[in-house]
């Protein structure tokens, strides 16, 4: 149990950063020290920000994974990531971009996440 929950703690902790690397530099622009960098330079603070995506993913993989005594199986360690990685957008999206609308169809499509893990947990 301790292993489980220790990797779920840090996936969501990974998947923070990633989704901050990969979308936080879309309100750059709102940014006065941000607003005028180029390209490059985005890439390479986006970069930064996912290195710290990966201290805590690859420990995160090691503990969980079934073959190091961990809980899960290797499918369902990536379920599990996609499923958190939704959950941390969504969040994320919603108080950081208010322009974008949550709509029944993203309710839908998580049903049918939640479904995903479902099956790939199922014995």
């Amino acid at each position: 149990m301790y292993k489980g929950l220790l990797t779920i703690i840090l996936l969501v902790i990974s998947n923070s950063f990633m989704i901050l690397a990969w979308y936080g530099h879309l309100k750059f622009k709102e940014m006065p020290a941000f607003s005028k960098l180029g390209l490059i330079a985005i890439i390479f603070i986006s970069w930064g920000i996912a290195l710290f995506e990966y201290v805590f993913q690859v420990p995160a993989n090691k503990i969980g994974f079934s073959e190091n005594g961990g809980p899960f199986n290797l499918w369902q360690l990536k379920v599990i990531q996609e499923v958190i990685t939704l959950l941390i957008f969504t969040i994320f999206t919603l108080i950081f971009f208010k322009n974008e609308s949550f709509r029944i169809n993203h309710v839908i499509g998580f049903i049918f996440m939640t479904l995903a893990v479902y099956f790939i947990f199922k014995k």
